[in-house]
């Protein structure tokens, strides 16, 4: 039995080796283009896990002939750092270059971070961050103005096939898995190319014949990949709102069913929805904000799992309702009026007149207490009377995390 696992055997080792990747691999595409011009550059890969990030450092270290350090930011502390430096010290002094890896960058604090600033201006070491967090706010400015970011993409179904295939045919296994079988391990992996093998090694230890039985009783049920703080906690709400926004019923329910089963807090995704019963349908359609405030109630009432059945109710008639946007766009816009006019007085005809004083100079005149009165006269301060709210259209994007 070979101690080395199979996602470590089947590592390529080179990008022509690589699967899938297409967006920063082959001509023209900034992976290939580094290593033509046997330039080094600074990198951060951003991607899920499984993708092949270690894989693309390693396989740059080797093109550039460097000295490869792994670091990771888990378990590494300042004497690796110090460590680390002293040898690409040494590598300097014999015209070699030190290609540091930092796997899990993002879980190095500020002053980690700036520790490699100097280093990297200098040249010393040529630094290559890993990180499943998105760079812009788990990564230091310097560093990131220093480095260039490259997105690693999950891998698509056909590309988890093709390696599923590759490392039966490296083990001589081809036979011993039936296509069904495979099918469910890609359908498991999530993109994630080192499970889809792991899956595919334990299932092969199980069993001489691997169906999808046998699959199904080497990995169990799989919880999906999901950080309720992080960027697939916001990339799923994200979907699921557009997909309302967009009246895409399916994806709507799809994304909801996604959240739900990770494990996401119901009662948030029933805030959401109460937000975008207001912000999204608006005038269109008053009674939605009504549901959705129901909706959080009967969540808290109810709970889960059946508390499942109303947030899909409710998210279909969210999705289907038609738009309107008029009163977000005029709560944007009061607040922008309001923000640069704080300081204009509200006209006297305005205000209260609660003493005689006050009615003297003019306060509360020509008001009458009568239903629907109104002066024909502009409401609005006076050095604001000439702007229009409702009814224009804000340029304001709500941040949805």
């Amino acid at each position: 039995m070979n101690r080395v696992p199979l996602a470590e055997r089947m590592r390529p080792q080179s990008l022509d080796e690589v699967i899938g990747q297409d967006e920063i691999i082959g001509d023209g595409k900034i992976l290939t283009e580094i290593v033509k011009k046997a330039e080094p550059v600074n990198l951060i890969f951003w991607g899920p896990p499984g993708t092949g990030k270690t894989t693309l450092a390693r396989i740059l270290a080797h093109e550039y002939a460097a000295d490869f350090v792994e670091l990771s930011a888990v378990t590494a502390g300042k004497k690796d750092i110090e460590a680390v430096v002293e040898r690409a010290k040494t590598n300097w002094n014999l015209r070699a270059r030190t290609v540091l890896f930092v796997d899990e960058i993002h879980r190095f604090n500020k002053a980690q971070q700036d520790a490699f600033l100097p280093h990297v201006e200098s040249g010393l070491i040529i630094l290559i961050g890993a990180t499943t967090e998105n760079p812009s706010f788990e990564v230091i400015s310097p560093l990131l103005s220093r480095s260039r970011v490259v997105v690693v993409s999950a891998l698509k179904k056909p590309d988890i096939l093709q390696v599923l295939r590759r490392a039966l045919e490296a083990e001589n296994a081809t036979k011993r898995v039936t296509d069904e079988a495979l099918e469910y391990i890609a359908d498991l992996s999530g993109g994630d190319a080192r499970s889809a093998l792991g899956d595919l090694e334990l299932s092969l230890n199980l069993a001489k014949k691997v169906d999808k039985g046998v699959v199904e009783t080497a990995v169990g049920k799989k919880m999906p990949l999901y950080d309720k703080s992080g960027d697939y906690h916001y990339d799923n709400i994200s979907a699921f709102i557009k997909s309302m926004r967009g009246s895409d019923v399916d994806a709507t329910l799809y994304y909801l069913a996604r959240m739900v089963q990770s494990g996401e807090d119901p009662k948030f995704i029933a805030r959401r929805m109460v937000i975008f019963a207001s912000e999204d349908i608006g005038l269109a359609g008053n009674g939605a904000l009504n549901l959705a405030v129901s909706c959080f109630q009967a969540i808290e009432r109810v709970g889960m799992p059946e508390g499942g059945i109303i947030l899909s109710h409710v998210a279909v008639v969210l999705a289907k309702a038609k738009k309107n946007r008029e009163t977000y766009d005029g709560w944007a816009r009061a607040q922008a009026v309001a923000n640069k006019s704080m300081g204009c007085p509200v006209p006297t005809w305005l205000r209260n007149a609660p003493t005689k004083l006050m009615k003297d100079l003019g306060f509360g005149e020509g008001q009458k207490w009568e239903a629907g009165f109104h002066l024909d006269k502009s409401y609005l301060p006076e050095e604001i009377a000439h702007e229009k709210i409702f009814g224009v259209k804000s340029d304001y994007n709500h941040n949805e995390k």
